[in-house]
């Protein structure tokens, strides 16, 4: 499995508290999570390579907010490869119905601006899209864990449709996870269906080093 990442090229990640993980904090500058860890399999798989990571992770962030910050922390690094990771905000705000409240529709449309906002400024730019995940299983109709699980297959679904109109590479970390839970309990994986243990981030790692070496 070869990285296609060229040496000296950069690869910008962008997202919400999952990609921030503290990297402007005590994890400076890239964060304690899957950011690091792919950073860290780089190194150790492809030592010959200097990739310039970037870590642009905002706890709490949504779509809008990363709409509202793209032309300093996207365009003006021109990076050669970007990674995006963003929605479960979203979806919470709009289940919550507050006045930051981010349905799929709006979250299409501004997905759909950022991309070509991006390809027109910097065309030679590779794409990879993280779908964003819910580690739980919850059946019970009446648990506000379900209506999650419910409404995320329509956030999903936006970043495939994204993927596909854009020709980008795609993690569909959901579907990967939930295999993942076929053998283990979520507890095994999260404290609560959000924010992944380490372990969880480093599957993360993994998988976006495959996406980023096919």
């Amino acid at each position: 499995m070869s990285l296609k990442i060229k040496n000296e090229q950069t690869l910008l990640f962008i997202g919400d508290s999952i990609t921030d993980c503290q990297r402007r904090e005590q994890g400076k500058p890239l964060g304690n999570g899957y950011v690091k860890f792919f950073n860290d399999l780089s190194m150790l798989r492809s030592p010959e390579k200097k990739i310039a990571i970037i870590n642009k992770g905002i706890g709490g962030n949504t779509i809008e907010d990363l709409q509202n910050r793209w032309s300093d922390d996207v365009l003006a690094n021109k990076p050669d490869w970007l990674s995006i990771k963003i929605g479960i905000n979203d979806l919470h705000q709009y289940l919550g119905k507050t006045d930051r409240a981010i349905s799929p529709e709006k979250y299409h449309q501004i997905y759909d601006q950022l991309l070509s906002t991006t390809i027109k400024k910097n065309p030679l730019c590779k794409i990879l899209l993280i779908e964003p995940f819910y580690l739980s299983l919850e059946k019970s109709k009446l648990s506000p864990k379900k209506q999650v699980l419910d409404l995320l297959p329509k956030y999903s679904q936006v970043v495939r449709d994204m993927s596909r109109k854009y020709g980008t590479r795609l993690v569909k970390t959901q579907e990967l996870f939930l295999k993942i839970l076929e053998y283990h309990s979520p507890d095994t994986l999260a404290p609560e269906p959000v924010h992944p243990y380490l372990s969880g981030h480093l599957m993360i790692a993994e998988w976006v080093y495959s996406a980023l070496s096919n």
